[in-house]
């Protein structure tokens, strides 16, 4: 099947597969799949104008109400969170999406810079796995033995299924709220972080995310796991969130530059048909990654997203050196 506005022949079924694929597993940590969506485009495709980022978040669009729908339905979401990260990404989602198309047009340097992006998330995130924040370890191991324990008690009672670790009472209660700190209890546990902070990192997430078409939540979950020390099952819904909104004003703020002088020359204008099923495989496989989350050791999918990213990030950065 050709795709003309991008340029690209892939047949129909292999996007909405790849994007189920892909989606099911990163869901689970608050992350649509886009990161890895972006280098599949790129490097297998062949798609490498500027288009592809907001190919890519109109992906996002399609995709993430799946998950959303599982996090609203089980009260994973933290949703202080999730206003801070849509308040900061916003603006910083429009001028990201400016340098992309003026400055980083050449796909060799674009993908030098997606390396470095997806360098930095893999740092974040293997410091998380490696137990290198000793607060932040104590605080999940403290949640891996809750889970473990939940899974063994279920497992006496019902012991031809498989036990989820997460019981149904593990839902996000918000305590307090100031321009200072946010709380909020999750089973059990009091969470907090500075609302300051977490908008000063958006927007920088948000100029990110509009560059590299991720809508920003690929950035902010393994932030508010790895440094901030919040559960991943309170961080994920409020990264699809921001990423989703985000996302919506990315494609629009594209179209808006198409038509400009800026994008002279240019291609920026989105592929949707390409993106639409990219999304419609996405919009499974985030629901299911979503359903799966509190069968999941939060520990597990770090390990996945840790070698994914790290593998990516490498295989970026040389290829523009060598």
């Amino acid at each position: 099947m050709h795709f003309p506005v991008s340029g690209v022949d892939v047949l129909p079924f292999i996007p909405p597969l790849v994007a189920f694929l892909v989606s099911s597993l990163t869901s689970s940590a608050g992350v649509s799949g886009a990161f890895l969506l972006m280098p599949f485009q790129m490097s297998v495709l062949n798609f490498t104008s500027p288009a592809v980022s907001p190919t890519n978040m109109i992906f996002n669009i399609v995709a993430i109400p799946g998950a959303l729908y599982r996090y609203i339905k089980e009260g994973r979401m933290a949703w202080p969170l999730t206003w801070a990260i849509i308040i900061g990404t916003l603006p910083g989602v429009f001028f990201g999406a400016w340098v992309r198309i003026l400055y980083l047009p050449n796909p060799k340097t674009f993908k030098l810079f997606v390396g470095f992006v997806l360098l930095y998330l893999g740092y974040r995130l293997l410091s998380e796995v490696m137990g290198w924040n000793k607060k932040v370890k104590a605080r999940n191991k403290n949640m891996q033995d809750k889970f473990a324990g939940q899974v063994a008690k279920l497992k006496e009672v019902n012991s031809g299924r498989i036990a989820a670790g997460l019981p149904a009472e593990a839902v996000v209660k918000t305590k307090s709220i100031s321009w200072n700190k946010v709380e909020y209890d999750f089973w059990g546990e009091t969470y907090s972080f500075g609302t300051l902070p977490i908008l000063l990192l958006s927007l920088v997430v948000g100029l990110i995310g509009g560059i590299y078409g991720i809508g920003g939540g690929a950035i902010i979950a393994p932030f508010c796991v790895a440094v901030l020390g919040l559960p991943i099952y309170t961080v994920a819904g409020a990264a699809m969130a921001g990423t989703f909104i985000t996302s919506i004003a990315g494609v629009t703020y594209y179209h808006i530059l198409a038509t400009s002088s800026i994008a002279t020359g240019v291609n920026v204008s989105p592929d949707w048909m390409l993106g639409i099923l990219f999304g419609v495989g996405g919009l499974l496989g985030t629901y299911v990654g979503a359903r799966l989350q509190k069968f999941m050791p939060d520990k597990l999918i770090k390990v996945i997203l840790t070698s994914l990213i790290l593998f990516l990030s490498i295989s970026y950065i040389g290829q523009y050196f060598f």
